[in-house]
């Protein structure tokens, strides 16, 4: 399953420093507004402690960890949606990814040009938005348009499009994402056929810096409104340090550790949360399968049932599915070997209509 994050945010707030601390891949950095023109891409594997732990269960040879492409697209400013700035180009790259990763500036330093001359995270967000508003407004519009002849004669399937269209419309007008609409089963064929930018998931990355003047630190009434922002609409966010984070990616493990000691910083990786959230966002969770050639993460939507989650392996395994052996992956640990698990009971065979779980460990019978 391929999973694309685009990168995207207003210029100099940090998108391409944290490209480069997710991906460790040398990206044009300068402090002024469209040094990104082409979408860089890189490959970021998605932080599992347990397949360290089955492949050396499994005595593995090989181990295959599930991954993110994140593209980093250059800043957006306002009129994007109108060709300001390269915005259309712009739009277009957003438009491939899955999900979007908007990058916010949450520090003030006077030596950083702010394309708005200004700080004020709630606002930057508002302009980004606006401007993937206005061109799907422009997308539902042409659709409108197009499917309108068909509409006025009675056409069944004109009608209910049109209906859809609308509402969406009317959603965008208002100033919201579509995301924040609820669709019917009969409805997503369409919705994915219009490909909207507010349709997709969005992750708020709040970047501050190391020593500068950071609105969450100072509890500033511009902080204040952005998180009440979010729970208001529900959002999702990860508040790091981008280019903290870059530097610590040239650190060994014990140097990282002390570095983060020296500065007070504690909790987890900020940008292996981030990679985590991003992966959350889209609904995924993964399944494991463990072996003395390889042990592997395969990523699958919430909800998948056992043959589907087999055709991730191979399209034949989900039409030859016969049964599949799960156990969870800490029981399986636990009980030190599979045929302990299966003495134990634990080890179970289920069926076509199971529903396979994140941390599954699973063998396919076909």
């Amino acid at each position: 399953m391929a999973l694309s994050i685009g990168i995207v945010g207003l210029p100099n707030v940090g998108k391409s420093t944290l490209f480069k601390a997710l991906t460790k891949k040398q990206v044009d950095i300068q402090n002024y507004p469209f040094c990104t023109i082409d979408p860089n891409v890189g490959v970021v594997t998605v932080p599992d402690e347990r397949l360290e732990k089955l492949a050396a269960f499994s005595h593995t040879a090989k181990i295959v960890p599930t991954v993110i492409e994140f593209y980093d697209i250059a800043g957006l400013v306002k009129g994007a949606s109108e060709g300001e700035g390269l915005g259309n180009q712009f739009l277009s790259h957003i438009r491939e990814t899955k999900a979007i990763a908007q990058t916010v500036r949450i520090f003030e330093d006077e030596n950083i040009i702010h394309v708005e001359k200004r700080i004020d995270p709630l606002g930057d967000i508002e302009v980004i938005n606006l401007e993937l508003i206005f061109a799907d407004i422009s997308t539902v519009s042409k659709r409108l348009e197009r499917i309108g002849r068909d509409a006025r004669s009675g056409d069944k399937n004109a009608l209910a499009d049109k209906a859809l269209c609308e509402k969406i419309k009317a959603t965008l007008e208002a100033g919201q994402l579509a995301n924040t609409l609820t669709f019917q089963e009969s409805e997503l064929p369409i919705i994915r056929e219009l490909n909207l930018l507010t349709a997709k998931p969005i992750l708020y990355m709040l970047n501050k810096k190391l020593g500068g003047k950071n609105l969450d630190e100072m509890n500033d009434e511009r902080y204040q409104r952005l998180m009440a922002y979010f729970e208001k609409t529900g959002s999702f966010y990860v508040v790091l340090d981008a280019a903290l984070e870059l530097e610590m990616n040239d650190l060994t493990p014990e140097e990282r550790e002390e570095y983060k000691k020296e500065f007070g910083i504690t909790g987890a990786s900020g940008v292996d949360e981030l990679i985590k959230k991003c992966y959350a966002i889209l609904g995924l969770e993964t399944y494991l399968t463990t072996g003395e050639i390889e042990t592997r993460a395969w990523t699958i939507k919430k909800g998948t049932k056992a043959p589907q989650a087999a055709a991730e392996i191979h399209t034949d395994f989900e039409k030859k599915f016969i049964r599949a052996e799960i156990i969870n992956w800490q029981d399986l640990l636990d009980a030190g070997s599979f045929a302990a698990a299966r003495e134990k009971g634990i080890l179970r065979t289920e069926g076509k209509e199971y529903v396979v779980k994140d941390g599954d460990v699973v063998e396919f019978k076909i």
